[in-house]
């Protein structure tokens, strides 16, 4: 009989989630002999026996491998035949360069749930249950391999049972690195507001549940940080939280104890179903049933919204939360007051929620990076993170090709940070809103912790224009590194590239908020020609005054009056009384004044702030409480109508000019014929999907570029998406957006590095100055 022996490499996710295990069995089941490690590139192995026993071994092993198992590069070499007796697992070993991926969090597996609700199993009921299908990965690894010494799980020193499932190839809970029973393992309490134990193990979960049950505001600690629970039926407890968290109006999520329970409140499609059930368990915004009220979700969870952000339980902690509780459904909202980063640890817990929980359900298995819920919607049929954290993180974005190592270090409004590996590019957790010293410090420590697991010193630090951001601070107080300043829509257009693997050049359509442009004007309506590094402004919004620069963000009347202002300077008063006349008479004389004055009045470009402008129009939102809460609101009356508002497309010395202002004012015209807001927001939203068509098809005739690609925060709108897409398309043009990251300024760290790779690779690193700081953007054409 021909013998063979080989020697495997097995790069990609491989390593907590019984990979080694499975290369065991899988030998045993072909009859052949050899060995298995983990190592810090991934896996290596070498198996010897009978020809066709290997080739069998090695067909198998890309296809029946664990679910969590992704195998990105897989490289067989032959080997001189020598016999092996049996098969073996051998420890760990590191080694200088590292290149293995790391598994996220995921939720309870069904072996595992099986054994949580067994009275007659030894775990029954224990809320720390995992196993290599499930549990804890990235929010406990403190480097690799991953081994539990380098886990926050090193302190707990297993008990007989539980060494000996560990040790077994056999188990499914071999080099389950958290594995634990209540015997050995992490245990829970429940602590009064003063620090107080007032009951330890079941007894804790029982009463948590109880206390649940009864309007208490439970501080939760979960996976990757705490969450603040309340009922979500309970309308009082639900407004006291909002009062204690200082949150007015932001939507809360809610987690339900299962599906059935979702649907009683939500319309759930086949595609919204495999999001909620997937092992990442995001937060999946789904459209309440219409009419009636929603049943079990008080009015104040999530105000004037006609979405619900649901999930299903994911760790065995949420499942027992549901056991013996009078409700199905718990708001479960990040444990922070508003604008802070969540709380992951016990002592911070006490001192920063001690306002706001009533009691704390408390354990001690350390979170070493705190994780949030990742936030994901169905947007034409297919998932689009809204927020990406747990679940997803660290699992990369693979590049068109491999390039040197960058960092990009994102944005101000929903950071995350970027780091690349060859093919690999590794967004991290959403880290919040860099605007404090807290959230500053979870963002240091992210990019500290990513270097480190990932071994990644990256050649260039890419950071935005804006001086102010505390990220671009960040990136130019580091003196070792050369820094790429890069313009923020490049940046959200290069995101689309990375993740679709597009070599230029491309039209980028990018709709935001704000972003400073490369003439200091604040952009975020533009069309731009982007080919890797370089990029163009082919067009944009037309320009309108920002009334108090940041004030304008927070009271869309603001930019409501900028636009009447603008189509008629000098009558708008008489013109548009009765839109002008709902807002203080003293504050609009002063604001009248600073636009004739051209007195803190920025100019913008901004798609955003003409939604904000549009919704005060039509009296929905006069001030905001969170980022983009006119805009949502605007989509929220939406009732669908066939008319349509016009825009007007002009080119001005070589650039198009998208002009809604013939818009807007029909849109006042409507308002003052007291037309029905919904009825307004239909035909703002189809009149805005035209104009922007038209002016994409121009912009594609004059450059002769004929694939599109979409980003930005506004295009989290569902209708404007849908309807723009389907339009691009009916135009001959070939469309492009965000399917692994979110579309908003989540992605902006991954357009930032995208561009720095391919800045260096076309020689940028010679032009640059360390510590060079500059509006002026290197890359533009």
């Amino acid at each position: 009989m021909e013998k063979r022996r080989v020697r495997v490499r097995v790069r990609g996710i491989v390593q907590g989630v019984g990979f080694r295990p499975f290369v065991y069995q899988l030998a045993q089941r072909w009859g052949l002999g050899g060995w298995v490690r983990n190592d810090s590139n991934g896996v290596e192995l070498e198996v010897a026996g009978s020809s066709h026993g290997v080739q069998a071994f090695l067909r198998d092993l890309p296809s029946q491998a664990p679910p969590l198992a992704r195998i990105v590069d897989l490289q067989v070499g032959e080997r001189e035949f020598s016999p092996e007796e049996s098969f073996a697992i051998l420890a760990s070993e590191s080694m200088a360069a590292r290149s293995t991926l790391m598994a996220p969090d995921v939720c309870t597996c069904s072996d595992c749930l099986r054994e949580l609700n067994d009275p007659q199993n030894r775990r029954f009921r224990y809320p720390f249950i995992n196993c290599t299908h499930c549990g804890p990965r990235y929010t406990i690894i403190k480097d690799i391999p991953y081994d539990r010494d380098t886990t926050t799980m090193a302190s707990f020193a297993m008990c007989p049972a539980c060494r000996a499932e560990y040790d077994d190839p056999m188990d499914r809970r071999f080099h389950a690195q958290p594995n634990a029973c209540r015997e050995c393992g992490p245990r829970v309490w429940l602590e009064d507001p003063v620090g107080r134990r007032v009951a330890e193990g079941d007894d804790a979960l029982r009463q948590a549940v109880s206390r649940l049950s009864s309007g208490a505001i439970v501080a939760v600690k979960g996976l990757g940080g705490f969450h603040l629970a309340v009922r979500a039926d309970d309308a009082e407890a639900v407004n006291r939280l909002r009062t204690r968290k200082i949150r007015e109006e932001k939507p809360f999520a809610v987690m339900f104890s299962n599906l059935n329970a979702v649907r009683e409140v939500c319309q759930v499609t086949r595609e919204e179903t495999s999001l909620l059930e997937s092992p990442q368990r995001p937060i999946v915004l789904l459209k309440v049933h219409e009419g009636g009220g929603r049943p079990g979700i008080a009015p104040g969870v999530a105000p004037r919204n006609r979405f619900l952000g649901a999930f299903l339980p994911y760790t065995p902690l949420h499942f027992l939360l549901f056991d013996g509780g009078s409700y199905d459904a718990l708001v479960m909202t990040s444990g922070n007051q508003s604008d802070e980063p969540m709380v992951a640890g016990n002592e911070e817990a006490r001192e920063r929620l001690v306002g706001i929980a009533d009691c704390f359900l408390l354990h001690d298995r350390d979170i070493y990076m705190r994780c949030d819920d990742s936030v994901a919607r169905v947007l034409g049929g297919k998932p689009r993170p809204l927020r990406r954290a747990r679940g997803y993180v660290p699992a990369p974005v693979f590049l068109r090709e491999p390039g040197p190592s960058v960092l990009g270090v994102g944005a101000e409004l929903k950071s995350a940070v970027c780091l690349t590996r060859g093919r690999e590019a590794f967004l991290s957790q959403h880290i919040g809103d860099l605007e404090n010293l807290e959230t500053l410090h979870s963002f240091e420590k992210t990019v500290a912790h990513l270097q480190r697991i990932l071994e990644i010193e990256p050649r260039c630090i890419a950071h935005d224009l804006h001086p102010d951001y505390l990220s671009t601070q960040w990136a130019v107080a580091r003196p070792d590194l050369p820094l790429l300043p890069v313009q923020h829509h490049h940046a959200h257009i290069g995101s689309v590239m990375a993740e679709n693997h597009l070599a230029g050049p491309v039209l980028g359509l990018a709709l935001d908020g704000t972003g400073l442009g490369t003439d200091g004007t604040i952009w975020g309506g533009e069309i731009l020609w982007v080919d890797g590094h370089r990029f163009q402004r082919l067009g944009h919004f037309r320009q309108v005054p920002l009334p108090g620069g940041g004030q304008a963000i927070r009271e869309p009347w603001r930019m409501a009056l900028a636009y009447l202002w603008s189509l008629d300077s000098g009558g708008c008063l008489e013109r548009f009384e009765g839109i002008v006349q709902r807002w203080s008479a003293g504050k609009v004389k002063v604001l009248l004044q600073m636009l004739q004055k051209r007195f803190n009045t920025p100019l913008t470009s901004s798609c955003g702030r003409l939604f904000d402008a549009v919704s005060a129009l039509v009296g929905l939102r006069d001030r905001v409480t969170y980022e983009g809460q006119a805009a949502i609101e605007l989509e929220q009356v939406l009732e669908p109508d066939g008319g349509s508002y016009s825009g007007v497309v002009n080119r001005e010395g070589g650039i198009f000019i998208l002009d809604p202002f013939p818009l807007v004012a029909q849109v006042a015209g409507d308002v003052l014929r007291r037309e029905l807001p919904g009825v307004v927001s239909a035909r703002f939203h189809n009149g805005l999907v035209a104009l922007l068509a038209e002016g994409v098809r121009r912009a594609s005739e004059a450059s002769g570029t004929t694939r599109v690609a979409l980003s930005g925060g506004v295009f989290q709108n569902a209708y404007l998406f849908e309807h723009l897409h389907e339009a691009l398309v009916k135009l001959g043009l070939e469309v492009f957006s965000h399917r692994e990251v979110p579309t908003n300024d989540a992605c902006i760290a991954l357009g930032q590095a995208h561009v720095a790779r391919e800045w260096l690779m076309a020689g940028g690193e010679q032009n640059v100055q360390r510590g060079h700081m500059d509006r002026r953007h290197p890359a533009l054409m």
